[in-house]
């Protein structure tokens, strides 16, 4: 029998650069065209890291686009805000019943709007990194008692009860203060729209260990349960309430920006970024914030603060 002849390759056809098929391959459907990879995927990397830094400066044009907005609607509704005060007070002259009920109307849509442009403006600065965290020695429980006293009267419209239980061992230390109460204003505000008529709010401060890396120095991770000499090395700072409470797929998403939990939005007002604001001033004075909430149970914001703050000003 005659022998076969060999061959080293098995027949292609097409271009003779390309690789030889395999004899059982299927076809490509028509139409479809095979892309190669990449060749050159630095330039492509750049390519996207200029798209990159073209959207973050389209952003930051939106951002002090909307904070001039805002600024320029502070100060026209600061004077309608005071020609409603003055009527309040009658001393331009007396109002019937009807009249002293519209004027108040008018008086709280003044102070929502005037609440929506702070907003704003507070994130616009933390946005630019305009914003700038003071520490100074001070009172944690003097200045919760502040914010509980301008909160109050709010709660008692509403028919919602605010409680403070303050730390009883809390030492002064660093904080910005200012900053602090903007932080619980925003989260005692947060509780006042969802907890109906007839709840309660608690506002509460206790020594509190931090559980993650010493943040002293941020020169290199040094673990805290290393360092721990047993005594409480952070404050924490809870707000607590009735509310209907909020699933747990939601618990990191309502620290983002303009966010909003679904289902809820239809039934409160806001900008949706009260608890980012609040989120960016913790984690600018070193600190973290969550929640702890399950629907129907209410929820309970904290957050922390070491007693020794890291030594950093610039909110990052």
């Amino acid at each position: 029998m005659a022998d076969i002849p060999k061959t080293d390759r098995l027949p292609t056809t097409g271009s003779p650069a390309q690789p030889a098929a395999s004899l059982n391959q299927t076809p490509p459907e028509a139409g479809l065209v095979e892309r190669p990879p990449p060749a050159d995927l630095p330039s492509l990397y750049q390519e996207l890291a200029q798209a990159n830094a073209r959207l973050a400066e389209e952003a930051q044009r939106r951002t002090i686009a909307l904070a001039t907005a805002a600024h320029r609607l502070k100060t026209p509704l600061a004077i309608i805000s005071g020609y409603v005060e003055l009527l309040l007070s009658q001393k331009a002259g007396a109002l019937v019943e009807r009249q002293l009920q519209i004027l108040e109307d008018a008086q709280e849509n003044c102070q929502r709007l005037q609440r929506f442009i702070q907003d704003f403006l507070t994130y616009s600065a933390l946005e630019t990194g305009s914003v700038t965290i003071k520490p100074e020695l001070g009172d944690l429980n003097a200045c919760l008692a502040e914010v509980y006293e301008l909160w109050l009267p709010r709660f008692q419209k509403k028919g919602v009860a605010l409680y403070l239980t303050a730390g009883s061992k809390l030492e002064p230390f660093r904080f910005d203060s200012f900053k602090i109460e903007e932080v619980v204003s925003n989260l005692l505000d947060n509780s006042l729209k969802f907890t109906p008529e007839g709840g309660s709010v608690w506002l509460s401060a206790e020594r509190h260990f931090w559980d993650r890396r010493s943040r002293h120095d941020f020169r290199g991770p040094i673990e805290q349960r290393k360092l721990n000499s047993g005594e409480p090395n952070a404050v924490k700072v809870t707000v607590a309430d009735t509310g209907p409470g909020i699933e747990p797929e939601y618990h990191q998403e309502i620290f983002h920006d303009f966010f909003r939990v679904p289902g809820a939005a239809e039934s409160s007002e806001g900008t949706g970024l009260g608890l980012a604001i609040a989120r960016r001033l913790v984690q600018a004075h070193g600190g973290k914030i969550w929640v702890e909430s399950e629907p129907g149970s209410g929820s309970k914001v904290s957050f922390l603060l070491l007693l020794e703050p890291p030594s950093r000003e610039n909110v990052g």
